[in-house]
């Protein structure tokens, strides 16, 4: 690892100590404070007022036990996640993950890295993030409800439109929302529209956050070539994963003129050519629930790879938008084999800090997803205003803001690594700008 400045050594040697076992959270921390030397020698107030120290360590972390009775009328038991990670700009804002893998470090560092994203959209949203280790893949829809039912039942007391507004992540989409805000609204007796994101649009969603992630990946990086005087039209690109982010990432990508030229799932991956068929592979993953493997099947031309790695496609753009890590040393030496140009982080943290190290020194323009994956929350966060003011806006007006934010997302890091001294540097950018954000607030506050 990139050496620290002196004065975070003791910081980060603390995190480890305090939060043993937990890499995920160890290495989101070292990403981060490793851009944070400039920061401290020009201001010697954060380093005073502990301000760093202070923002590593959670606010809350809430842990509970799921039980939950399956369709043959056994009783399972999960476990559920809530870190509350830091307010100081407004009420937590973080998504909720059901996945196997889902434990207390992953949750940790999905709500550290959801502090300095929320921050880079300009709005007033703290940072958490939640969870629990249920796999809905599988499960009946009455299986998925009852869980569902029973997370809420403990998650209910934690949560609230002015202290802490989970939305969806992995596994958790608009059946879960469904399922989650109605036990909430049973308990509570109140329609407290602004206490989840991502709800349906007949009652209280907002029209493109289903799309935002994936569509604000894919503006972030059209201005990232038109900086440098380029576009996407004819550009091959990858994009790892098959659910929500890389399905809409794959639609803006051919409505800007590229081409997406592989997609993937947890056992492999498929190329086609010609461009992959969106339709297929919404119908695939969102209407059968079926592997990618299936695509294959019905068009002519496109093969399957079960197993390996789609960065061994050639391609001008990598999009790693499927899950923590993925994208490692070797991936990132055969993507830069194949010519890529362009590596944004489509998901939470997908490049292992080898990998980054190896685009780099390549010449290979890189982005965190802490800047390049905020669409999501972003426009969480307009959905959070228009169920305040009980208002409903267009399909064009909202993917108008979305675009609007992440260009200003874009224009936010480019600035600030310039005024750091590492100019191009969209990973100094985003951190330091997505950190002075908060640190100012935390200061203002007091020690709290």
């Amino acid at each position: 690892m990139p050496q620290l400045h002196v004065h975070l050594v003791p910081i980060f040697d603390e995190i480890v100590r305090r939060n043993p076992g937990e890499s995920e959270f160890h290495q989101a921390a070292h990403e981060v404070l490793e851009s944070l030397g400039p920061v401290v020698q020009k201001h010697p107030e954060y380093a005073d007022a502990e301000v760093i120290r202070r923002l590593c360590e959670p606010e809350r972390q809430i842990i509970f036990r799921v039980p939950w009775v399956d369709d043959a009328g056994r009783t399972q038991v999960n476990r559920g996640f809530r870190v509350e990670f830091n307010s100081a700009l407004g009420p937590y804002k973080g998504g909720l993950r059901f996945h196997p893998s889902v434990n207390l470090g992953i949750v940790k560092f999905l709500g550290f890295e959801q502090i300095f994203k929320n921050a880079l959209t300009g709005m007033p949203i703290g940072g958490g993030k939640g969870g629990s280790d249920f796999d809905p893949k599988g499960k009946s829809d009455a299986e998925v409800m009852r869980f569902c039912q029973s997370f809420m039942t403990e998650l209910y007391r934690h949560i609230g439109e002015y202290t802490d507004v989970p939305a969806g992540d992995i596994g958790v989409g608009g059946r879960e929302i469904g399922y989650l805000f109605g036990q909430y609204k049973r308990i509570t007796n109140r329609y407290e529209s602004g206490v989840l994101t991502g709800k349906g649009i007949s009652w209280g969603g907002s029209l493109v956050r289903t799309e935002s992630t994936g569509y604000g990946t894919v503006f972030f990086v059209d201005e990232m070539l038109r900086d440098h005087g380029d576009s996407f039209d004819g550009k091959r690109v990858v994009v790892s994963g098959s659910g929500n982010v890389a399905t809409f990432a794959i639609e803006k990508v051919h409505q800007l003129g590229g081409r997406v030229v592989a997609c993937s799932d947890s056992a492999g991956y498929v190329v086609d050519e010609d461009g992959i068929d969106l339709d297929l592979v919404k119908d695939i993953k969102n209407g059968r629930r079926g592997r990618i493997s299936e695509y294959v099947n019905e068009r002519t031309g496109a093969h399957y790879v079960d197993g390996g790695s789609i960065w061994d496609v050639p391609c001008d753009i990598a999009l790693p938008s499927a899950t923590q890590n993925e994208l490692g040393a070797d991936g990132a030496a055969a993507l830069v084999r194949g010519g890529v140009k362009i590596v944004a982080e489509g998901a939470n943290m997908p490049t292992t800090p080898d990998a980054i190290r190896v685009l780099r020194e390549a010449g290979v323009m890189f982005a965190p997803g802490k800047a390049v994956n905020a669409g999501g929350v972003a426009t969480s966060a307009l959905e959070m205003q228009q169920n305040a003011s009980r208002d409903s806006w267009t399909f064009e007006h909202t993917e108008e803001r979305l675009s609007e934010t992440m260009r200003a997302i874009h224009d936010r890091c480019l600035e600030t690594a310039d005024g750091y001294g590492t100019p191009g540097d969209y990973v100094v950018g985003a951190n330091i700008a997505g950190f002075t954000r908060v640190a100012d607030a935390m200061l203002a506050l007091g020690v709290i």
